[in-house]
């Protein structure tokens, strides 16, 4: 208590719903972390300090709103806010303001957040960094595209935040960073005034530093309250999945892999191999060319009126989303509609699937944010996922894995989160 904004998510809403802990004295002090911090991690695009203090003010003054009353949050730059302007990290947003909040900041709201800033995004929630520094090391990434709202969380600014993912968006700056990052299945939370990127895969979700923290915000943008309400299993049948890329982890990851699968094991009903559809080989590279072409779609206004406010690199993506034939994407979906029954009949013998978030530690240097490799299969088949934070690298930077759910069965991910942790930490 002698610095509230160290503590986690789940533990502040239980002292400020017994009255214990206001909602000012908490967000005062994750203000004042943000004063002290945010010079050299930059997480933020910009503030409401006054709007959240009064914010703070009226939830201390009523009655409890809801599971985030006074909890304060971060929200990541590409969703609509009333109060803040929503800039998507590029200048063809400059000083544009909403009307209103996007779907999943409203509901956030309702449930009693208190909405302290704006965090930074790559441009367009795509490949090209922001300011964002790593907090274990600013030489290095923290991750993107929800770059800032992952390192706002790990630096003790806020206790949750939002996000989106993609490709890898959430779970691997979760990973970069050392925290919790949930991904839930696709759908599941409105997309309403969130900046489009690719139509069929993205997903709302967000960061805790803990797996009951990210399933708290989860129960609130999902409506599902059994993501806090599940109990934890007894055991787990674990299928892993290394997955055909699994040559690209780094030495770190490995070690990872190791320490965890014979933390596991021994405690699972079932903890083996999972086999993968005969041609998962391709299942990156179709994630991508789909990526492409429905970025290219979401995005036509900018690349034709503003080219010259748009990064080499996306310009580039742009291209070639464009070029890619109408008979490959048919295709491409035809082959992810597939992969889904398929990859879903896993879930038949396992409950959960281990599997790799990251390639490495956050990457060194801040022109690239990673390569999402391994959240690429997820992200196409639509699968909740959560990161397991437990370990670190050779440099000391943060390092874990990722578990992921049946389609729709968020809540028991979450629970098979919880269970695991207790037997990683």
């Amino acid at each position: 208590m002698d610095d509230p904004s160290r503590l986690d998510a789940t533990a502040a809403a239980v002292l400020i719903a017994r009255r214990e802990l206001t909602a000012e004295a908490l967000l005062r002090a994750c203000l004042a972390r943000i004063a002290e911090r945010d010079s050299e991690v930059r997480a933020f695009v910009c503030l409401d300090v006054q709007g959240a203090l009064a914010q703070a003010r009226a939830l201390d003054a009523g009655p409890l709103r809801g599971p985030l009353h006074g909890l304060p949050l971060g929200v990541k730059d590409i969703f609509d806010t009333r109060d803040l302007p929503t800039e998507c990290g590029s200048p063809i947003f400059a000083g544009h303001r909403p009307r209103v909040d996007a779907a999943a900041v409203a509901l956030c709201r309702e449930a009693g957040a208190v909405v302290i800033g704006k965090t930074v995004t790559t441009e367009l929630a795509n490949m090209t960094a922001g300011a964002t520094r790593n907090p274990f090391n600013p030489a290095h990434s923290p991750g993107g595209s929800s770059s800032g709202s992952a390192a706002a969380v790990a630096d003790f600014m806020v206790p949750l935040s939002l996000g989106t993912q993609t490709a890898g968006s959430l779970i691997r700056p979760a990973a970069c960073c050392g925290i919790a990052g949930f991904k839930p299945s696709f759908g599941r939370v409105p997309r309403a005034g969130v900046k489009p990127n690719a139509d069929s895969m993205d997903t709302v979700g967000g960061f805790g530093r803990t797996v009951a923290d990210a399933a708290l915000l989860g129960a609130v943008l999902t409506g599902d309250m059994r993501l806090v309400q599940q109990p934890l299993p007894d055991t787990l049948r674990i299928g892993l999945v290394q997955g055909p890329d699994w040559g690209e982890a780094e030495p770190d990851v490995e070690a990872a892999w190791e320490r965890a699968v014979k933390a596991l094991a021994p405690q699972a009903q079932r903890c083996e191999d999972a086999a993968l559809p005969a041609d998962f080989g391709d299942v990156a590279a179709v994630q991508a060319s789909l990526q492409a072409h429905e970025t290219a779609a979401s995005l036509a206004d900018e690349h034709r009126r503003h080219p010259d406010l748009l990064s080499p690199a996306l310009l580039a993506l742009l291209d070639k989303g464009r070029a890619i034939e109408a008979t490959e994407i048919e295709a491409h979906r035809a082959r992810a509609a597939r992969w889904r029954a398929e990859v879903d009949a896993l879930f038949d013998r396992f409950d959960v699937l281990l599997a790799p978030s990251a390639l490495d530690e956050a990457p060194e240097g801040l022109q690239h944010t990673g390569d999402p490799l391994f959240c690429r299969p997820w992200s196409l088949l639509g699968l909740p996922c959560v990161h397991l934070p437990f370990a670190t690298g050779a440099t000391g930077l943060p390092v874990g894995l990722q578990l992921v759910g049946r389609f729709g069965e968020d809540h028991r991910l979450m629970a098979a989160g919880q269970w695991a942790m207790q037997r990683l930490a």
